[in-house]
């Protein structure tokens, strides 16, 4: 029973904790994002040296008359994801009108 409370007690800090969490930094998101394509392309590549592997043992035990194994695609060179905080330049602002002399009555 003492587990029981203890874990629904570190549960519900835990849960307070992460909502008081404040956002991330731009800097901090950019480096996020950037660790995020990393990891996406390091399973690319494990991928396809899987593949290469697979292959390699399949032409090892392969029997006559079997077609050959599906060839491997090399994923494409590492492309770091471009910064979302670039602004646009600015349009140039319209010039204003001249504003028309009020009439005297």
């Amino acid at each position: 029973m003492k587990k029981i409370i203890a874990f629904a007690l570190c549960t519900f800090n835990a849960t307070l904790v992460m909502a008081a969490l404040p956002p991330l930094s731009p800097e901090a998101q950019e480096a996020a994002n950037l660790a995020k394509a990393k990891t996406a392309y390091g399973d690319k590549v494990g991928a396809y040296q899987l593949c290469q592997a697979q292959n390699r043992v399949a032409d090892r035990f392969k029997v006559a008359g079997t077609p050959a194994p599906a060839p491997c695609v090399a994923p494409p060179p590492f492309v770091p994801p471009v910064a979302a905080t670039a602004v646009p330049a600015a349009a140039p602002a319209a010039p204003a009108a001249p504003a028309a002399p009020a009439a005297a009555k």
